[in-house]
């Protein structure tokens, strides 16, 4: 299968050649990402692979279609960047990739809440200075805190796992709570208020929908419990930045891990050193001494590049043998 691939970095192109030994495909690489002004790369292929940031709205995908697009083949899990409605108008079937590891962006939450926590740093720069001094370096043992887990999808079930090994106590909300879950990992599920009245840690691992937009908005922080930290390894809009500055500077927040945020389109992956951060809100997020900010990398483990490629590749496969599409996204 011809399979143009967007938004691709090194690390990219070596797993997905790797794992392609396998299946054969033809692939292009684009490192822009695929939108309405990268349209013209498209041409002479049967699929497109885009990312997290690339965007497929109503105009994007007639226009592929027109191309002769059949299979958008996504390498990630979420999908709120393809207008999906306009893929079925037009044939075009969408996959994804929705478990690559769970343990990665599991991990990468508990090495920001730990970094946050214990100051590592700030401590770190300090270090670099040769001042060894330990003074604003105070942090708080997890050991029998409070976490609260939103979402129990796999990344949540793996990240109540981890809580337990520290001896946090868990508890967990989810729309959809799975029966006896519970009870097999040693957590309470519980009112999303009450999760956020009680708990030290609140961490986010939910997909970004319409219902869970700016769920955490300056209503769920003023409702937090004070001096709580707040970890977002998941999609940078369930945090409505405006509302989280504004509790920063209040102080309401002890500390804040973010591996992703709302505005990261054309800011993340990408190096601004040269040019500056033109983004006025992310800037200030990066002033708080108690903010630490990651750019979109709880994915960027070699397990989990290794797994969506594979599973990326699978899918096209399955596509173009006409098989069944577990990972296929839509009716």
């Amino acid at each position: 299968m011809r399979i143009a691939v967007f938004d691709t970095k090194n690390y990219d192109r070596q797993s997905l050649d790797l794992a392609n030994q396998q299946f054969g495909h033809h692939l292009s690489y684009f490192e822009p990402r695929l939108n309405q002004d990268t349209l013209e790369l498209v041409h002479d292929v049967d699929a497109v692979c885009p990312f997290v940031n690339d965007r497929l709205d109503a105009e994007v995908i007639a226009r592929l279609a027109q191309r002769g697009v059949r299979l958008i083949t996504l390498r990630c899990a979420g999908f709120n960047g393809v207008d999906l409605a306009a893929c079925q108008q037009h044939g075009i079937v969408v996959t994804r990739v929705p478990a690559y590891s769970p343990h990665a962006v599991a991990e990468h939450a508990f090495a920001l809440l730990l970094a946050v926590v214990r100051r590592i740093h700030k401590s770190y720069v300090r270090v670099r200075e040769m001042d060894f001094s330990l003074d604003g370096l105070v942090g708080f043992d997890l050991y029998r805190k409070t976490i609260g887990v939103v979402g129990t999808g796999r990344i949540g079930q793996a990240t109540i796992a981890i809580a337990k090994g520290f001896g946090m106590r868990v508890l967990a909300f989810d729309v959809y709570p799975q029966t006896g879950l519970d009870q097999q990992l040693g957590f309470e599920y519980v009112s999303m208020t009450q999760l956020l009245q009680e708990c030290d840690v609140v961490s986010l691992h939910l997909p970004l929908t319409p219902q869970t937009q700016h769920m955490i908005n300056a209503d769920a922080l003023a409702g937090m419990k004070s001096g709580a930290v707040l970890i977002n390894t998941s999609r940078g809009a369930l945090v409505e930045t405006t509302a989280l500055i504004a509790a920063l500077k209040d102080g309401r927040l002890a500390g804040v891990g973010l591996d992703v945020y709302e505005m990261e389109e054309g800011v993340f992956f990408e190096n601004h050193s040269e040019v500056g951060l033109q983004d006025d809100q992310l800037a200030r997020l990066l002033t708080f001494p108690n903010v630490l900010v990651t750019a979109h990398q709880g994915f960027l483990t070699r397990e989990a590049l290794d797994n969506i490629a594979e599973t990326t590749l699978a899918n096209a496969t399955a596509f173009e043998q006409g098989l069944a599409l577990a990972n296929k996204v839509g009716s």
